[in-house]
């Protein structure tokens, strides 16, 4: 993998991941970094809508479709059958950052934190299994490990622990 800087958040659907990754950008950019972000999906998603003209170049066949405006770009790559890309190949294409930040990918080997809510559909804990685990962030109390643990809502001190995990060295200070 490039020298990219990356860190996972891991966990069970409903284990709070998304909310977690929001607060951590909210956080990392605030703090005057450059973040960019990778969810995996472990579904059929779609970004356009219905009849609008880049779902039908899309259903058209094309094989890319970029859509421009003055305010942001997207590009949808169709995989028509063809392997999903890997970790590594998507990494590869994001634009130069300070961090991006990796929701999903439980089995990829980055540093991650697996968060964990009572309210999860699965409670199995990823961390006995995954070397790359280096905390937990929990909505409740958390025993039998060696791990730091935070509370699931302390972002201030995940992102110091992202920081100090990744190396990045903070440009600014927040007040």
């Amino acid at each position: 993998m490039t020298g990219t800087k990356t860190f996972g958040i891991a966990g069970w659907k409903n284990s709070g991941k998304t909310g977690l990754m929001v607060r951590l950008v909210t956080e990392l950019t605030a703090r005057g970094y450059v973040v960019s972000t990778v969810k995996h999906a472990h579904h059929d998603f779609d970004i356009d809508k219905v009849g609008a003209d880049s779902f039908r170049h899309r259903e058209a066949g094309a094989h890319e479709v970029t859509i421009v405006s003055g305010t942001r770009f997207a590009i949808m790559h169709e995989l028509r059958g063809a392997p999903e890309p890997s970790f590594e190949e998507i990494i590869a294409r994001l634009a130069p950052c300070d961090l991006v930040l990796v929701e999903g990918y439980k089995r990829e080997p980055i540093p991650k934190i697996e968060a964990r809510r009572l309210e999860s559909a699965n409670r199995e804990p990823l961390a006995p299994t995954d070397p790359h685990i280096c905390a937990i962030a929990a909505d409740h109390p958390v025993a039998d490990t060696k791990l730091a643990v935070f509370d699931l809502d302390d972002t201030d001190a995940i992102a110091d622990f992202v920081e100090q995990i990744t190396g990045l060295t903070r440009k600014s200070s927040t007040p």
